[in-house]
């Protein structure tokens, strides 16, 4: 009975999508705002409501994703199908066996066209539904028996029988209400998408879209009236054009470009003010061409641009900082930019292959990039490592030995994972003061990362190397001991990244992925950084709790019992991954998902999906950025998407204006507060603070404090103004 009622809800919400995927949505109510005014023409509705249950249920059948069905991607061209044969022909047995095929076809049409175009990262738009209504429409003007329809003169009747008499009075007035010849137009416009020809319909989608995102409302607004003004500028008369092409591809377009395959920026902005005229060229032309087949050109000028220009854009072999586009698809302008904008922060080096630091503990930089003995010109991107004592030297006694120095004949280990490229391991140790220029590097590996990135550790000691060309090493693993071989006068150890797998090769520019920095006043976490002339740096010490605690396994189940401002709650949370091999954390209780990655060193959450009411928000909230290394004191700085924080009323204004200009703004710190004990902590205590503000002015700070103890115990104190959370979960 559970499974048949998450079925039937599953598929009342794939209906609904497909509704409001026409303007590339997959909110609830925008799609029933979009349901009742397809039934201002109840016939019309009907038959588009058949398409879409007709199509959706084949789909299911044939066993399409369950995905691309649930977001009404299949649905939504047969829905403008039905109501576009609701629209033009009468009832009866013939009208309903050709819908019937017509949904059917659409459907066969969708698939193949993802089949075709989706392989090249392109939308299949609604290309089927133009196809499928030009092929019905072509053949029915020899169906003799199939009536054409009259309805359109009894609108009021069926408003009537929907509505009574307020429904008609209430159509009658917005038909006639005084307003601009222009935002009539536009109106009209929007109603005439889903073939509904009034400035009621149009209010009400409008009203929706506004609802649903403040980009692509303002974006419907922008398209229009570019369209407007240039049909002026050429002398021609938008409001004049016959209802099959005045405005909604100008419309679909601008929300398409600026702001739902491309990531809203002022860059979308331009290009979309760039190709409305573009449009507005096609839709003449087309027009013209098509009229001699009696058909309409519908959306194809839509189409045609879109996928045009999302195709232009995959040749690019750079892409700009203004013109993104959008990988992770959220189904809303403003989700996709916030995201973007915090993700291109959070992840900027996500591309990069991890590299770590070559050696164990807490080494000195003496020469790093552009150093001013030898790292110059081609070889300028490189490290020299050594240790210091306590006295601040890098040697004890008076230096004059190699085991004087703190450093010689301590492990190097492989920076990441990879394959032995080279290997020099007989050159003799210089003694100290001394050089050896002719075997410049000395004993020296190359490992291969990836192609076009290779490390390269120099000067290691004689016969110390502990691997040969072809060997696959992994990150951490011991292949060498510092030395004091080449041009080296006394033991350090020479790291660079370069491109080639020569020993003689040119440096690369690269980044350490994250290592910790010891200031002398305390801890620093880098991340992605190069690490400069005498910082004292040291890759992550693993917390044996803090690794327990973050190794989550898909599988596990997590019990929560906590109070939300005195109010008892239990929540049940499971480890899944999905079909991408992404790793979450499921509430059972609320259908939230926080999802999350862990490579060992460091936690993060990545994204959540659910409600806000859940205790897993705020886990998400709290456990945002972990380095599993306990380091007292030491704090943690990052950001959230500003919609995880900020109400939709607060964000109103901040919609419109975020492809330009952001004044709200979120942070998150963790602070390492105390271990019961340094060797095997039972117990670990942090701080996390939770920030958003306007103008870098504080606007609200929520505290967190959180408790780790062994046996996977988390406990959760929440001390903000409205929300006060007592949380305890344990793994089970």
């Amino acid at each position: 009975m559970k499974k048949l009622k998450a079925e039937a809800l599953l598929f009342l919400r794939c209906t609904a999508n497909s509704y409001s995927q026409i303007f590339f949505s997959d909110n609830l109510v925008f799609a029933v705002l979009l349901i009742t005014i397809t039934f201002f023409d109840a016939f019309a509705g009907l038959c588009g409501l058949l398409s879409v249950l007709i199509t959706n249920l084949l789909a299911r059948a044939l066993h399409f994703h369950p995905e691309t069905i649930r977001k009404g991607l299949l649905g939504f061209n047969s829905l403008l199908v039905g109501l576009g044969l609701g629209i033009y022909f009468g009832p009866g047995w013939l009208f309903f066996l050709i819908l019937l095929l017509a949904s059917v076809f659409t459907l066969f049409i969708s698939m193949s066209l993802q089949g075709v175009i989706g392989k090249y990262g392109l939308p299949a738009l609604s290309m089927p539904f133009i196809l499928s209504l030009w092929l019905v429409f072509l053949a029915t003007k020899d169906f003799t028996a199939l009536g054409i329809s009259d309805r359109g003169i009894y609108t009021l009747n069926d408003l009537y029988l929907i509505g009574g008499n307020r429904l008609v009075a209430l159509y009658d007035w917005w038909n006639s209400l005084a307003i601009p010849e222009s935002l009539r137009t536009y109106f009209i416009s929007l109603g005439a998408i889903f073939f509904q020809y009034s400035v009621l319909s149009g209010i009400v989608i409008a009203l929706g879209l506004l609802y649903f995102s403040r980009i692509a409302f303002s974006l419907s607004l922008l398209g229009f009236y570019a369209a407007y003004l240039f049909y002026n500028i050429i002398g021609a008369d938008l409001n004049s054009f016959n209802y099959s092409y005045i405005g909604f591809n100008f419309i679909l377009t601008s929300i398409a470009i600026g702001g739902f395959f491309l990531i809203p920026s002022r860059a979308s902005y331009l290009w979309t003010l760039f190709l409305i005229p573009l449009v507005a060229i096609i839709t003449i032309s087309l027009n013209k061409i098509f009229l001699v087949f009696g058909l309409s050109i519908y959306a194809l000028p839509f189409n045609l641009v879109v996928l045009l220009f999302l195709y232009v854009l995959k040749f690019r072999t750079h892409v700009s900082k203004g013109l993104r586009e959008v990988w992770v698809q959220y189904n809303q302008p403003e989700k996709n930019l916030y995201t973007f904008k915090n993700e291109s922060d959070r992840f900027r080096y996500l591309q990069y292959f991890p590299v770590k630091l070559p050696f164990w503990g807490e080494w000195t930089v003496s020469q790093g990039h552009d150093g001013e003995y030898t790292h110059k010109d081609e070889w300028k991107h490189a490290w020299d490592f050594v240790i210091l004592g306590n006295n601040g030297k890098t040697y004890k006694n008076e230096g004059e030995n190699l085991e004087d120095y703190h450093c010689f004949n301590k492990s190097v280990t492989a920076p990441g994972e990879g394959v032995v490229e080279e290997v020099v391991d007989d050159v003799n140790d210089n003694p100290v003061g001394e050089v050896n220029l002719k075997q410049n590097w000395g004993n020296t590996i190359v490992i291969r990362h990836k192609d076009g990135l290779y490390s390269k550790l120099s000067h290691l000691k004689k016969e110390s190397v502990t691997v040969k060309p072809g060997d696959r090493v992994k990150e951490g693993q011991v292949i060498a001991r510092v030395g004091n071989s080449g041009r080296s006068p006394y033991p350090h150890l020479h790291f660079q990244l370069q491109t080639t797998p020569y020993i003689g090769s040119a440096t690369l520019d690269y980044p350490i992925s994250y290592f910790i920095r010891n200031t002398g006043d305390g801890y620093c976490f880098c991340m992605h950084q190069k690490p400069a002339r005498n910082w004292q740096v040291s890759n992550i010490q693993l917390n044996p709790l803090l690794q327990k605690s973050f190794r989550l396994i898909p599988g596990q189940h997590i019990r929560c019992e906590y109070t939300h401002n005195h109010s008892p709650h239990t929540e049940e949370w499971e480890i899944n991954t999905d079909a991408y091999n992404k790793s979450y954390i499921h509430c059972r209780e609320t259908g939230a998902r926080a999802y999350f990655y862990n490579d060992g060193s460091l936690f993060y959450f990545t994204h959540y999906q659910g409600k806000r009411s859940s205790l897993l928000y705020y886990i998400y909230l709290s456990f945002y950025k972990i380095p599993l290394g306990f380091y007292r004191n030491l704090k943690i700085d990052d950001s959230y998407p500003v919609h995880f924080l900020f109400s939709r009323a607060q964000l109103f204004l901040q919609d419109f204006l975020a492809p330009f200009f952001m004044f709200l703004g979120t942070r998150y710190t963790l602070e390492y507060i105390e271990q019961d004990d340094d060797m095997s902590p039972g117990s670990i205590s942090l701080k996390a603070l939770i920030t958003t503000h306007f103008l870098h002015r504080i606007l609200k700070q929520i505290p967190v404090e959180i408790k780790l103890e062994t046996g996977g115990v988390y406990r959760i104190k929440i001390e903000g103004k409205k929300e006060k959370i007592n949380a305890t979960c344990t793994v089970i």
